[in-house]
């Protein structure tokens, strides 16, 4: 019981948020478009720790405004080849994985915003992180599909202090090839979210971490409210 209450207040900190001050500007933000956010969890382990992490920044971006539209995929268990170009058969045509589904996600001209989450491995992001930000290449050429888009990371690690914020910055290297706008979160994750899986894969346990995740999603959605164009 305990840890579904937990779960239920994490799913409305969001809107709670901007009853407490956290948020800036949603009540002005101008009527429009949908906006939307994704989020992508770069975990082997489906729907386990980085994904949590991750969805509870999407709540906190999705509490900011009615505008804001959150869609999450977990790359725990998908078919993911890596290398820019991906699998290709022997004559060099592309094979088919899972990198398709993701894709359609992010060419969406609805798009606005991202939360980038991965595990910290040995002080680095996951080969599933790796994976997925090399195939985002594609995303490049022959145009940025990614230029101007919000983009925030979040790390899980074993420890504290176990290298997430090197995992943060790694990921923010990567996007800023895209030429996307990199936000941290808020007082005093200021570089973005980092959670400590330290009671048995129950991140939502790590008050202080999942507090971070939340901000940094609201962080990301303010950024892409103001950026959006404004009707006439």
């Amino acid at each position: 019981m305990k840890q579904t209450n937990r779960r239920n207040f994490l799913a409305t900190a969001g809107v709670a948020a901007m009853a407490t001050g956290l948020t800036r500007g949603a009540e002005e933000a101008p009527k429009g478009n949908t906006l939307k956010i994704l989020g992508v969890a770069c975990s082997m382990r489906p729907g386990k720790t980085t994904a949590a992490g991750v969805q509870a920044a999407l709540a906190g971006a999705k509490g900011v405004s009615p505008r804001i539209e959150t869609n999450f995929v977990d790359l725990g268990g998908k078919d993911l080849w890596s290398g820019a170009l991906g699998r290709r058969s022997p004559d060099g045509s592309p094979l088919k994985d899972d990198f398709d589904e993701v894709l359609a996600k992010l060419k969406d001209p609805q798009l606005a915003g991202i939360v980038i989450g991965s595990p910290s491995y040995y002080r680095t992001m996951s080969a599933q992180c790796k994976m997925f930000l090399e195939r985002c290449a594609v995303l490049r050429e022959p145009k940025l599909v990614l230029a101007d888009k919000v983009v925030g990371a979040l790390a899980v690690g074993g420890y504290r202090n176990g290298g997430q914020e090197m995992v943060i910055e790694q990921i923010q290297a990567v996007m800023l090839c895209h030429e996307a706008i990199i936000v941290g979160g808020k007082p005093r994750g200021h570089q973005g979210a980092t959670l400590w899986n330290g009671f048995e894969d129950d991140i939502t346990k790590d008050l202080l971490g999942m507090e971070s995740a939340q901000k940094l999603g609201i962080r990301v959605a303010e950024a892409a409210l103001r950026l959006a164009p404004k009707e006439a």
